[in-house]
């Protein structure tokens, strides 16, 4: 695939994905009313902002890798060509479902709404099921010895505190 046909995919798949799941939804379900804040503190808010804050670069930052260096997109028709494990990929191996849950996560705290804080829990679930079943078996499979040395080096989801370099 051409670094601009990954570019153009990872932009469609980012308008149907993320956007949805972290934008659409949410607002559907909240209208982005404000509600009374978590535990009666503004605080929540904020943490909630901070959530949204490193959850959107995170993102967009994965969504680029994709396509400028793994020749792809995150889209499962549209893999990349090349084993991604630059950037936030240093740190953990997931962080495109890590900064969705984020944004999610952010957005019931900033708006005060337990619906939100329900909802990202499933649909974390359901990225760590999919994670399991499908995803790693595919990368396993399309990257062999490269992606096994790449997992026993790099969390599944909670960060690494240095960067991992590849050998």
């Amino acid at each position: 695939m051409s670094k601009i046909t990954a570019i153009l995919g990872s932009a469609l798949f980012f308008v149907v994905a993320p956007a949805m799941l972290a934008g659409v939804i949410p607002w559907s379900i909240t209208h982005w009313e404000f509600r009374p804040p978590f535990l009666a503190a503004e605080a929540t808010r904020l943490a909630g902002l901070a959530f949204i804050i490193a959850g959107v670069p995170g993102v967009l930052d994965s969504f680029a890798r994709f396509a400028l260096e793994g020749l792809g997109t995150p889209a499962p028709i549209a893999p990349p060509q090349k084993l991604v494990v630059t950037g936030l990929y240093r740190y953990v191996r997931n962080p495109i479902y890590i900064a969705v849950v984020a944004v999610i996560f952010g957005q019931a705290l900033l708006f005060g709404d337990s619906r939100l804080l329900w909802y990202g829990a499933l649909l974390w679930l359901f990225f760590h099921v999919w994670v399991v079943v499908i995803e790693e078996p595919t990368l396993r499979q399309s990257f062999g010895a490269e992606y096994e040395s790449y997992r026993a080096h790099v969390p599944r989801w909670l960060p690494r505190l240095t960067p991992w370099r590849a050998v």
